[in-house]
């Protein structure tokens, strides 16, 4: 299961965490780390010195490489860009934009930049400015998402850049792991099922409902507009189809998904809370360490891949 990226990383296997806002902090990110796989905190809206803060205390729980992921839209994404050189992060991930700005400055840092992308132009234009790899994240993610389904996405990325491509959306076991691979990709993002990791500090009701979750319960909001999330289905994601019927002000649905995120991972509130989550919750149906859930799907993906098949 080694692999380009694994090298260029100095990471064991070949797995990113996903980069969860208000989720993806230092417990999470340094414990996927330790388990040999790359951790990432989450930048989101957050305001520097919080994610500042959540950087040095992963660097006390790990002496391995860790990521940050900045939001490139953020009111914040200039002030994380310096941090993370000030700081010493060593990979940086991004997404809602193109951090073609700050590529000088981070490769006098020596820092991996690894964008997400979700159609082939964009993977061209962000290895044009100097990605070390992309991840190519389908439709099935949580959270915000694209239109492009990983199965397709996957491989058409694969053939139209040079450097390696990590899989994401839709991958919670070995045998998607192993399907990614034979797409091309070097290696995997992985998200909902490091929701209910023990190391992971989202309230109780937001993993129960994870785990609880069936294979129809997700829907995608904010399609018309132009920001789909997806989610899991409550009383909030009826509100935002509501608004849609009534053909609402971007103004009215920023007041209701204004908070929205944080109401369910700090309060626990599953009915007008954004309890994001990706198709694959369904089969996400049980608490593990994150050393568990990436032994677990890196042996079993190695096993399929390396299978006679005759």
């Amino acid at each position: 299961m080694k692999s380009r990226i694994c090298e260029m990383l100095n990471i064991e296997y070949p797995i990113f965490q996903g980069a969860m806002a208000w989720i993806a902090n230092a417990s999470l990110a340094a414990a996927v780390s330790e388990a040999g796989g790359l951790g990432i905190i989450a930048g989101g809206t957050a305001p520097v010195e919080l994610i500042r803060e959540e950087v040095r205390k992963a660097k006390k729980m790990t002496s391995k490489p860790f990521g940050v992921n900045i939001m490139l839209l953020s009111n914040n994404a200039n002030e994380i860009a310096k941090m993370v050189c000030e700081e010493g992060v060593k990979v940086v991930t991004t997404g809602a934009g193109t951090p073609s700005k700050y590529m000088d400055m981070w490769k006098a840092h020596d820092i991996k930049v690894i964008p997400v992308v979700p159609s082939v132009a964009i993977a061209k234009r962000m290895v044009r400015c100097g990605a070390d790899a992309v991840i190519a994240e389908g439709t099935e993610a949580g959270g915000h998402v694209g239109e492009l389904t990983t199965m397709v996405l996957v491989p058409q990325i694969v053939d139209a850049v040079d450097v390696p491509v990590i899989a994401a959306g839709g991958i919670a076991d070995g045998r998607q792991v192993a399907a990614a691979f034979m797409l091309g990709a070097e290696g995997v993002q992985v998200g909902t099922r490091f929701l209910t990791a023990f190391e992971c500090t989202i309230h109780e009701n937001y993993k129960k409902k994870v785990l609880n979750a069936k294979d129809i319960d997700t829907v995608v909001t904010g399609r018309r507009t132009g920001h789909p999330v997806r989610v899991i289905k409550n009383k909030l994601s009826r509100k935002f189809f509501e608004l849609d019927e009534s053909l609402a002000s971007k103004e009215e649905y920023e007041k209701l998904g204004s908070g929205a995120l944080a109401r369910a991972v700090f309060d626990g509130d599953m009915e007008y809370g954004s309890i994001m989550a990706g198709q694959v919750a369904a089969m996400v149906n049980k608490e593990q360490s994150c050393k568990e859930i990436i032994k677990e799907m890196m042996e079993d993906a190695s096993k399929l891949l390396n299978k006679d098949w005759n």
